[in-house]
């Protein structure tokens, strides 16, 4: 089928985790592919699309970029963009977060919806959705379960969404990931840049590979493939359209199982835990990464530059500094299957290939 049939999608923060993923998965599919972005994404070689270049907080230029010419054909829109408070989690709470989160989904969208073309929206959610980041939430968390009602960007969008689809007649899906695996570095939320940076601080410092955590439990992760696939699916999938669906690989892991794949993958040796706050321990090991860049000739980045807010994000997920594991949080992937959507994923051979990835790229060391 021909980029025309298949439409014209922009891709929303583009340079992001899911936003790159989503630009590789929907050219791969035949789309004609705008990415929409500060920065210019990085994606495999041959990926073909147009980028333009936009800060969604800026209201004026936003609606210039979506009423120029490039973008009156766009169809249908994938919607990653999102705004976070340095130290990360704790601007999860935060109202000017949130406020901020809405006004660029507004600034992108109703501009967007006057172009009379756009049919249909994909927005992201979270875990966050069910409350996880707050209490114990139902297990497993089903999209069906009733709103949880607390201060959250998540719902700004949705109800904003929802008024934009009963105003024009747009059609819309929600995805709802749990804890996203690729290769994306200086990002809000992706771990295998950090878990690289770590692993060359511990070489560099001459010490084990330690995990760094606190309590063990069990979680779930998701690979930034399966989430990419699914927004091309829903693009285009009736039985999709009006619905919310979590995304998870199809199974469950512990922390301290996958470590020793982790430390294979990347050459170093594991040792005894060693509780460690990556988001004080690295920064406080900067000259070491310096020092590992240049023994092993990789790119030029500047320890923030690939680890973005992650670091925080590690600590949360490894539950740094906790003495009792975290309730569980898992969510059911049972309406998406039945939907028709089925793709899994090995979450150690997941982590294996993004971290090869990065060693490839010369973002990482690798063995």
């Amino acid at each position: 089928m021909s980029a025309t049939q298949q439409g014209t999608v922009l891709v929303v923060g583009a340079s992001g985790l899911v936003g790159a993923a989503s630009v590789e998965a929907f050219s791969r599919n035949g789309w004609d592919v705008i990415a929409m972005s500060r920065r210019r994404p990085e994606v495999e070689p041959g990926t073909r699309f147009r980028h333009v270049a936009v800060d969604l907080r800026d209201a004026a230029a936003t609606r210039a970029a979506v009423i120029s010419p490039e973008l009156r054909g766009v169809t249908h829109v994938v919607y990653t963009a999102v705004h976070e408070k340095p130290g990360l989690v704790r601007g999860w709470r935060d109202e000017d977060q949130m406020r901020t989160n809405l006004i660029m989904l507004q600034n992108l969208l109703d501009p967007l919806c006057d172009n009379g073309r756009l049919e249909h929206v994909t927005l992201l959610q979270g875990t966050k959705a069910y409350g996880v980041h707050l209490h114990p939430i139902r297990v497993p968390a089903r999209e069906r379960h009733p709103r949880d009602e607390h201060p959250n960007f998540y719902w700004l969008h949705e109800d904003h969404l929802r008024r934009k689809a009963e105003e024009t007649g747009l059609r819309w899906t929600i995805l709802r990931p749990q804890l996203v695996v690729g290769p994306t570095h200086g990002v809000a939320m992706n771990l295998p840049p950090v878990i690289g940076a770590y692993a060359a601080v511990c070489r560099e410092l001459g010490v084990p590979f330690a995990f760094p955590g606190g309590a063990a439990y069990v979680t779930e992760a998701v690979d930034v493939r399966i989430v990419a696939d699914a927004a091309v699916w829903a693009a285009t999938a009736p039985q999709a359209w009006g619905e919310h669906f979590n995304l998870t690989n199809g199974e469950v892991f512990g922390w301290r199982d996958l470590w020793p794949a982790l430390a294979e993958e990347l050459g170093v040796e594991t040792g005894p835990d060693e509780p460690r706050r990556l988001a004080q321990f690295l920064p406080e090991h900067e000259a070491e990464w310096d020092a590992a860049v240049r023994r092993h000739g990789l790119r030029p980045l500047r320890l923030a530059e690939l680890l973005g807010e992650s670091h925080f994000y590690a600590d949360f997920c490894f539950a740094a500094g906790a003495e009792q594991a975290p309730p569980p949080a898992f969510v059911s992937v049972v309406k998406a299957m039945q939907a028709g959507f089925t793709r899994t994923c090995d979450t150690e051979l997941s982590f294996r290939h993004w971290l090869r990835a990065l060693v490839k790229s010369k973002v990482i060391p690798g063995g």
